[in-house]
């Protein structure tokens, strides 16, 4: 309508043309750059690989490394969750030799090789060096723990890639429902945890933790806690059925009494694993967390 010589529109028309200027004006989200497939270590003739997710229009980000779960013995690095790259933080996502294929400590030592590498290609991926964390989920969960908190660990370092005169260090972990403490596991274990965890430690570890406790031992996050280590953020489910609760406790624990910084994040309700671990106020946490660590969004 119109209103001496000026054009009006009605609330309704006001509202359509605004919604129209606003799908005009408002940019799709840029998709990450994606770079798939990098080499970075060969072990008996096997390259091992991860992939690169750039965020966009983010110019030097800090890097996170994810490691996937799957009982150590399944999974791939296509599980990782991409939740952080929309909010800043580079994720490179490493495949590494599961346990039936090498037993403990061979993932590990596959895990600091791409860290190494990654610190040592820094420059031509365009992510920052000096800002790395780790995190992961479930037996992922244990391996990213595991990894931050032995840094200058000859045992566990291992020899695999040529990044060898690169730190393997991070400044942060983020563990989402992982196993802290192999030596009490199975007592803390339900029935149905049981049927999980005895098979997946005896391929883990060749035999089941009382078999073997030093080695056992070894692969435990608890054992290695000291005053060096980075901060930590732990969330579990407080119904898990596959992983106790108490193994959460257990390295917060270990944390609390060196005085390290760790947070424990008991997301009520939740089972082992599942998308509300990523998303609302447990997302908003973790991104938090990575932002004074780290930086980021």
């Amino acid at each position: 309508m119109r209103f001496d010589g000026v054009r009006v529109l009605a609330p309704a028309c006001v509202a359509l043309t605004m919604a129209a200027v606003s799908l005009v004006a408002a940019p799709a989200p840029q998709a990450p750059r994606t770079i798939k497939d990098v080499t970075y270590a060969t072990v008996n003739g096997r390259a091992l690989a991860l992939d690169l997710y750039m965020p966009a229009g983010v110019e030097h980000p800090p890097l996170l490394v994810w490691i996937h779960g799957g009982a150590w013995r399944e999974g791939s690095k296509s599980d990782a969750r991409l939740e952080f790259v929309e909010h800043g933080i580079a994720t490179a996502a490493v495949d590494y030799r599961l346990s039936t294929e090498a037993r403990f400590p061979g993932m590990v030592y596959d895990i600091k090789a791409a860290i190494r590498f990654l610190r040592a290609h820094a420059a031509d991926y365009g992510y920052r060096a000096d800002r790395i964390a780790i995190a992961g989920d479930s037996a992922g969960g244990h391996l990213a723990a595991l990894v931050g908190v032995t840094n200058g660990d000859a045992s566990l370092e291992g020899t695999e890639g040529d990044a060898r005169n690169a730190s393997s260090k991070v400044d942060a972990i983020v563990d989402y429902y992982g196993a802290s403490d192999l030596t009490t596991i199975l007592d803390q274990s339900t029935p149905h945890g049981l049927s999980v965890r005895e098979p997946a430690l005896k391929l883990l570890l060749g035999a089941l933790p009382t078999d073997v406790p030093d080695l056992a031992k070894q692969a435990s996050v608890v054992t290695h806690v000291d005053a060096s280590d980075p901060p930590l953020l732990l969330f579990h489910g407080d119904r898990d059925p596959q992983m106790p609760v108490n193994q959460a406790l257990e390295l917060d624990g270990a944390y609390e009494a060196l005085g390290l910084p760790v947070d424990l994040v008991i997301v009520h309700g939740a089972a082992h694993g599942g998308d509300v671990f990523y998303r609302g106020e447990n997302l908003d946490h973790a991104l938090s967390f990575l932002g004074r660590t780290i930086g980021g969004e």
